[in-house]
């Protein structure tokens, strides 16, 4: 049954307020429908795990993820647990059950992840602890993202390093490495990119990028704000040497969570500049000994919040039970059925890549006679929660498909632009 057909039948309906009135994961998965990427009744379940309010439609993930309850309810479980006794609950076993989840999801070893608030501290740990100086280069990107600019900037004003940019060709892929390769020279040392970009949701072919790197002798860091959750892959076969994630978009995690990734033979490259308990294997302050942890525990350090782990362990455990593949084909369905959509509605220029390969769950559109604000404004008339992009001069609005999103919701959106008019 194709999903009008669905919705237009007494089936449709009946089991949609059937799922609607689960309120939460059942223990261990029990009570699951079959994990079935077609069916949108496995999406209205799915949809049935998350308190958004049906009211208003939520295109906003790329920004803020929302957390399904199985992942609120390992936050307060843990916070009652633990507040019960007054423990930090911080156990070596715990990490590292978390860990192997992310590892397992980004494809890497347990040893290689640390834990982080957010992308932007990831950022900041690889930033600072790579051994840069003067004159140095830095090829990054004009779509950047706040997180990854700041840090940059910043450490050029300290150290005096030169950061240059390209501008991400949405047309092709492969002009985005040539497009680098023009900016290297022999003081390249780093580059700089995100996985997915902030403003149109283009994924660089980050694979490609990687080969040109090392063949340079030069780093690559990733950020993976936009992806991790998304869609499936392998950071070892990526290649880059460290890799940052937000908790809090796509894994659908407790805000205030991410990973860091760095690998292994990075390690001793990237030093740990802020360190505390738990960043050694072994110290002795009066002999001004001192031994970091062998692994990339080293970035990590002091008191921290074990309910906020455990909850973004249970996003990790959430999205493994779907199976990225199921999350990436329906996010993907989404997102292509909004970019047709656009693509059909004048005046309308959808500014993601047309490229299939290329282009992630977000679609950036702008209106050719409305300004992208207000055009924001008048969605917000539908109930309709959007992301206004003024990064790279951009100018447009950025919509995100996810897991708890529905074709009904985009032919709201869709309705939405084709009704506004400017004055």
């Amino acid at each position: 049954m194709n999903r009008k057909e669905f919705f237009r039948s007494g089936a449709g309906l009946i089991a949609g307020v059937s799922f609607l009135s689960e309120r939460s994961i059942p223990a261990e998965g029990k009570g699951w429908p079959q994990v079935n990427p077609e069916d949108e009744q496995f999406w209205m379940f799915v949809r049935s795990q998350f308190p958004l309010t049906g009211e208003r439609a939520y295109f906003n993930t790329g920004g803020l993820g929302a957390s399904p309850y199985a992942v609120i309810d390992a936050v307060k479980s843990k916070i009652d647990e633990l507040e019960k006794i007054s423990e930090t609950g911080h156990t070596e076993e715990l990490w590292k059950s978390i860990k192997a989840s992310a590892a397992g999801l980004l494809g890497c070893d347990t040893g290689e992840i640390a834990f982080m608030r957010n992308t932007t501290e990831g950022i900041n740990v690889v930033c600072n602890g790579l051994p840069l100086k003067k004159g140095d280069e830095i090829i990054t990107t004009t779509h950047e993202h706040v997180g990854n600019s700041i840090p940059w900037i910043a450490l050029q004003k300290r150290t005096g390093v030169v950061v240059k940019f390209f501008e991400p060709s949405t047309q092709s892929a492969k002009e985005n490495v040539i497009r680098i390769q023009k900016l290297l020279t022999k003081r390249s040392r780093l580059i700089s990119i995100p996985h997915a970009t902030t403003t149109t949701g283009q994924i660089l072919p980050v694979k490609e990028i990687s080969e040109l790197a090392k063949g340079s002798d030069i780093w690559l860091f990733v950020d993976g704000a936009q992806t991790a959750g998304m869609f499936p892959f392998d950071l070892h076969e990526m290649g880059c040497d460290a890799y940052a994630t937000s908790g809090h978009k796509w894994l659908l995690g407790p805000k205030e969570t991410g990973l860091l990734y760095v690998k292994k033979s990075m390690l001793d490259v990237i030093e740990a500049k802020f360190v505390g308990a738990y960043s050694d294997s072994g110290f002795d302050f009066q002999k001004n000994v001192l031994t970091f942890h062998p692994t990339a525990q080293r970035y990590e350090y002091g008191t921290v919040s074990i309910p906020l782990r455990a909850g973004l362990g249970a996003a990790m455990d959430f999205i493994q039970k779907i199976g990225m593949r199921n999350v990436w084909k329906r996010d993907k369905s989404l997102s292509t059925y909004l970019f047709e959509g656009l693509g059909k509605i004048p005046l309308v220029r959808v500014l993601s890549p047309e490229s299939d390969s290329e282009r992630s769950a977000m679609i950036t559109f702008t209106h050719d006679k409305i300004p992208y604000l207000e055009l924001q404004t008048h969605l917000n008339k539908f109930n309709l929660r959007t992301r206004g992009v003024a990064e790279g001069s951009v100018n447009a609005l950025r919509i995100s498909c996810h897991i708890y999103n529905s074709f009904e919701e985009i032919d709201r959106l869709l309705e939405g632009v084709r009704t506004a008019r400017k004055g």
